[in-house]
């Protein structure tokens, strides 16, 4: 079960053009000296501003893009049950205030403020109140706010209301943690190991083994399960994770924070995944004995990445063209003669790496262009090339410092890397709009894949060394291989 985001939208447009930290009018802007406006747009403050600023007050709350940028940036410069500690510091300081100016009317707004704050916390990062300390902090602030409503609210129906609210979120927290505690206990189990044995070098002919071909022979089909497949994934990762490619850098701010962040399980799970979906296109294109279906093998992947594309899945588009680039099937020469090569020319000029990777940028935005207005599931799918996009949260780190010479934190850095995280978010949600077929991700998920060491073993044994280099490669590989045996 992957989080759900607050219903209500935010992050409107996905940002726009700027960064959307804009405070509406009706919101009460409080701007203190502590943070910095800049046409409208926080760009900058003291962490502790920060903090006040997510806080609600009887008359006001936060941009929503806001409580998603804050929440998630935090963990940079503070640990998450630390952070909630402040936020019930400054509530409780509120809370009092309030109630000495008897002022019973604010204090119920104010109250409901506070809930549907935590509400969108726990929903947006539920991973945030692993950790004891926090989850305690979390149930005091339920508390106060109860006992409040108690005080407030004479009828027990409205005050029903608000501790069966309380109860809900908790109960969805609670299910949230299970379902991402399961899902790291079973990631081990994605893919057995790479075959490395010497079996491949057994005198020929090898008893006939099934190919990807006699699960599925349709293009289309094997890129929707794959398309499966990668939103299965993705739905494992969180908002945090991916803002662990900052909080795990050399900053000065977050050396109190490394033993707490989430581990990196899910991206690692992910980043598996495609080397060996890879390694698996490679494995089928070079175990296949004969040329003529060996050549059948390279146009049907072509023809699956040709489909991933149409599809908006670009992660597996990119995966079966670096399996298809991986030099033990490049270098099939004859193979690739035989190779009708014009779909195949089209898929990598889209992923030509120049102007970085310029041509697939454009198709990107061109498929989040179109889920922004799709009216169907098929129509809202985009899944980035993944290594590209952690690469450019990694970029957008690394241009810009954490803090601004004034020591307060450069804020602008933030909301940047926000919206790409949302973008994602956002995408990762789309529910598959394809039937599953449990025999083909069967195939896929632990078909034997053979290492790099075995892939050129194969490629040499279906087309021989070309040159010297080629004849010793071949030469020590085969050694290697039969002693390791």
């Amino acid at each position: 079960m992957s989080e759900t985001m607050p219903q209500t939208p935010i992050f409107s447009s996905m940002l726009g053009s700027s960064c959307s930290g804009q405070v509406q009018p009706d919101m009460g802007e409080r701007s203190g000296g502590d943070l910095v406006f800049q046409d409208g747009n926080l760009i900058s403050g003291s962490l502790e501003a920060l903090i006040e600023h997510l806080v609600p007050t009887m008359d006001y709350y936060p941009d929503r893009t806001y409580i998603f940028t804050f929440l998630l940036s935090s963990r940079v410069f503070i640990p998450p049950y630390d952070l909630l500690a402040k936020v019930g510091q400054i509530c409780l300081k509120q809370k009092q205030q309030l109630e000495a100016e008897t002022e019973k009317t604010k204090l119920k707004s104010f109250a409901a403020k506070i809930i549907q704050l935590l509400k969108e916390w726990t929903e947006t990062f539920p991973y945030d109140f692993q950790d004891e300390k926090a989850m305690k902090e979390l149930k005091e602030i339920a508390h106060r706010i109860t006992q409040t409503h108690d005080l407030l609210t004479p009828r027990p129906m409205e005050n029903g209301t608000v501790k069966k609210i309380i109860s809900q979120m908790t109960q969805n927290l609670l299910l949230s943690l299970a379902a991402r505690n399961q899902f790291q206990e079973i990631r081990e189990k994605f893919r057995q190991p790479a075959v490395d044995k010497g079996t491949i070098l057994k005198a020929k002919p090898q008893a006939p083994q099934k190919d990807i071909l006699s699960v599925c022979c349709d293009p289309l089909v094997l890129a929707q399960q794959l398309t499966h497949i990668e939103l299965e994934r993705v739905s494992n990762i969180y908002p945090e994770d991916l803002m662990q490619i900052v909080s795990h850098m050399d900053s000065l701010d977050n050396h109190k924070c490394r033993g707490d962040v989430t581990k990196t399980y899910t991206l690692e799970a992910y980043d598996n995944w495609f080397n060996c979906l890879s390694m698996l296109v490679a494995t089928e294109i070079c175990r296949v004995v004969k040329k003529k279906q060996r050549t059948r093998m390279v146009e049907f992947f072509i023809d699956v990445a040709r489909e991933c594309f149409n599809i908006g899945n670009f992660n597996s588009m990119m995966a079966i063209i670096s399996g298809m680039n991986l030099s033990p099937v490049a270098r099939l020469k004859k193979t690739w003669s035989k190779v009708k090569t014009a779909k195949f020319d089209v898929l990598e000029h889209h992923m030509d790496p120049s102007s970085n990777f310029c041509n697939y940028r454009t198709a990107l935005q061109g498929a989040a262009q179109r889920s922004q207005t799709a009216n169907s599931s098929r129509e809202k799918i985009v899944i980035p090339v993944f290594n590209l996009f952690i690469k450019d949260i990694y970029f957008l780190h690394k241009i810009h410092t954490n803090r601004l010479p004034s020591g307060q934190i450069n804020f602008k850095k933030f909301w940047e890397i926000s919206r790409q995280i949302h973008d994602f978010v956002t995408w990762k949600q789309v529910e598959c709009p394809f039937e599953k077929d449990k025999k083909i991700q069967s195939y896929l998920l632990t078909a034997p894949i053979y290492s790099e060491e075995a892939l050129f073993v194969a490629s040499f044994e279906s087309e021989g060394p070309e040159n010297h280099m080629e004849k010793d490669s071949w030469k020590t590989l085969r050694t290697t291989l039969l002693n390791r045996a």
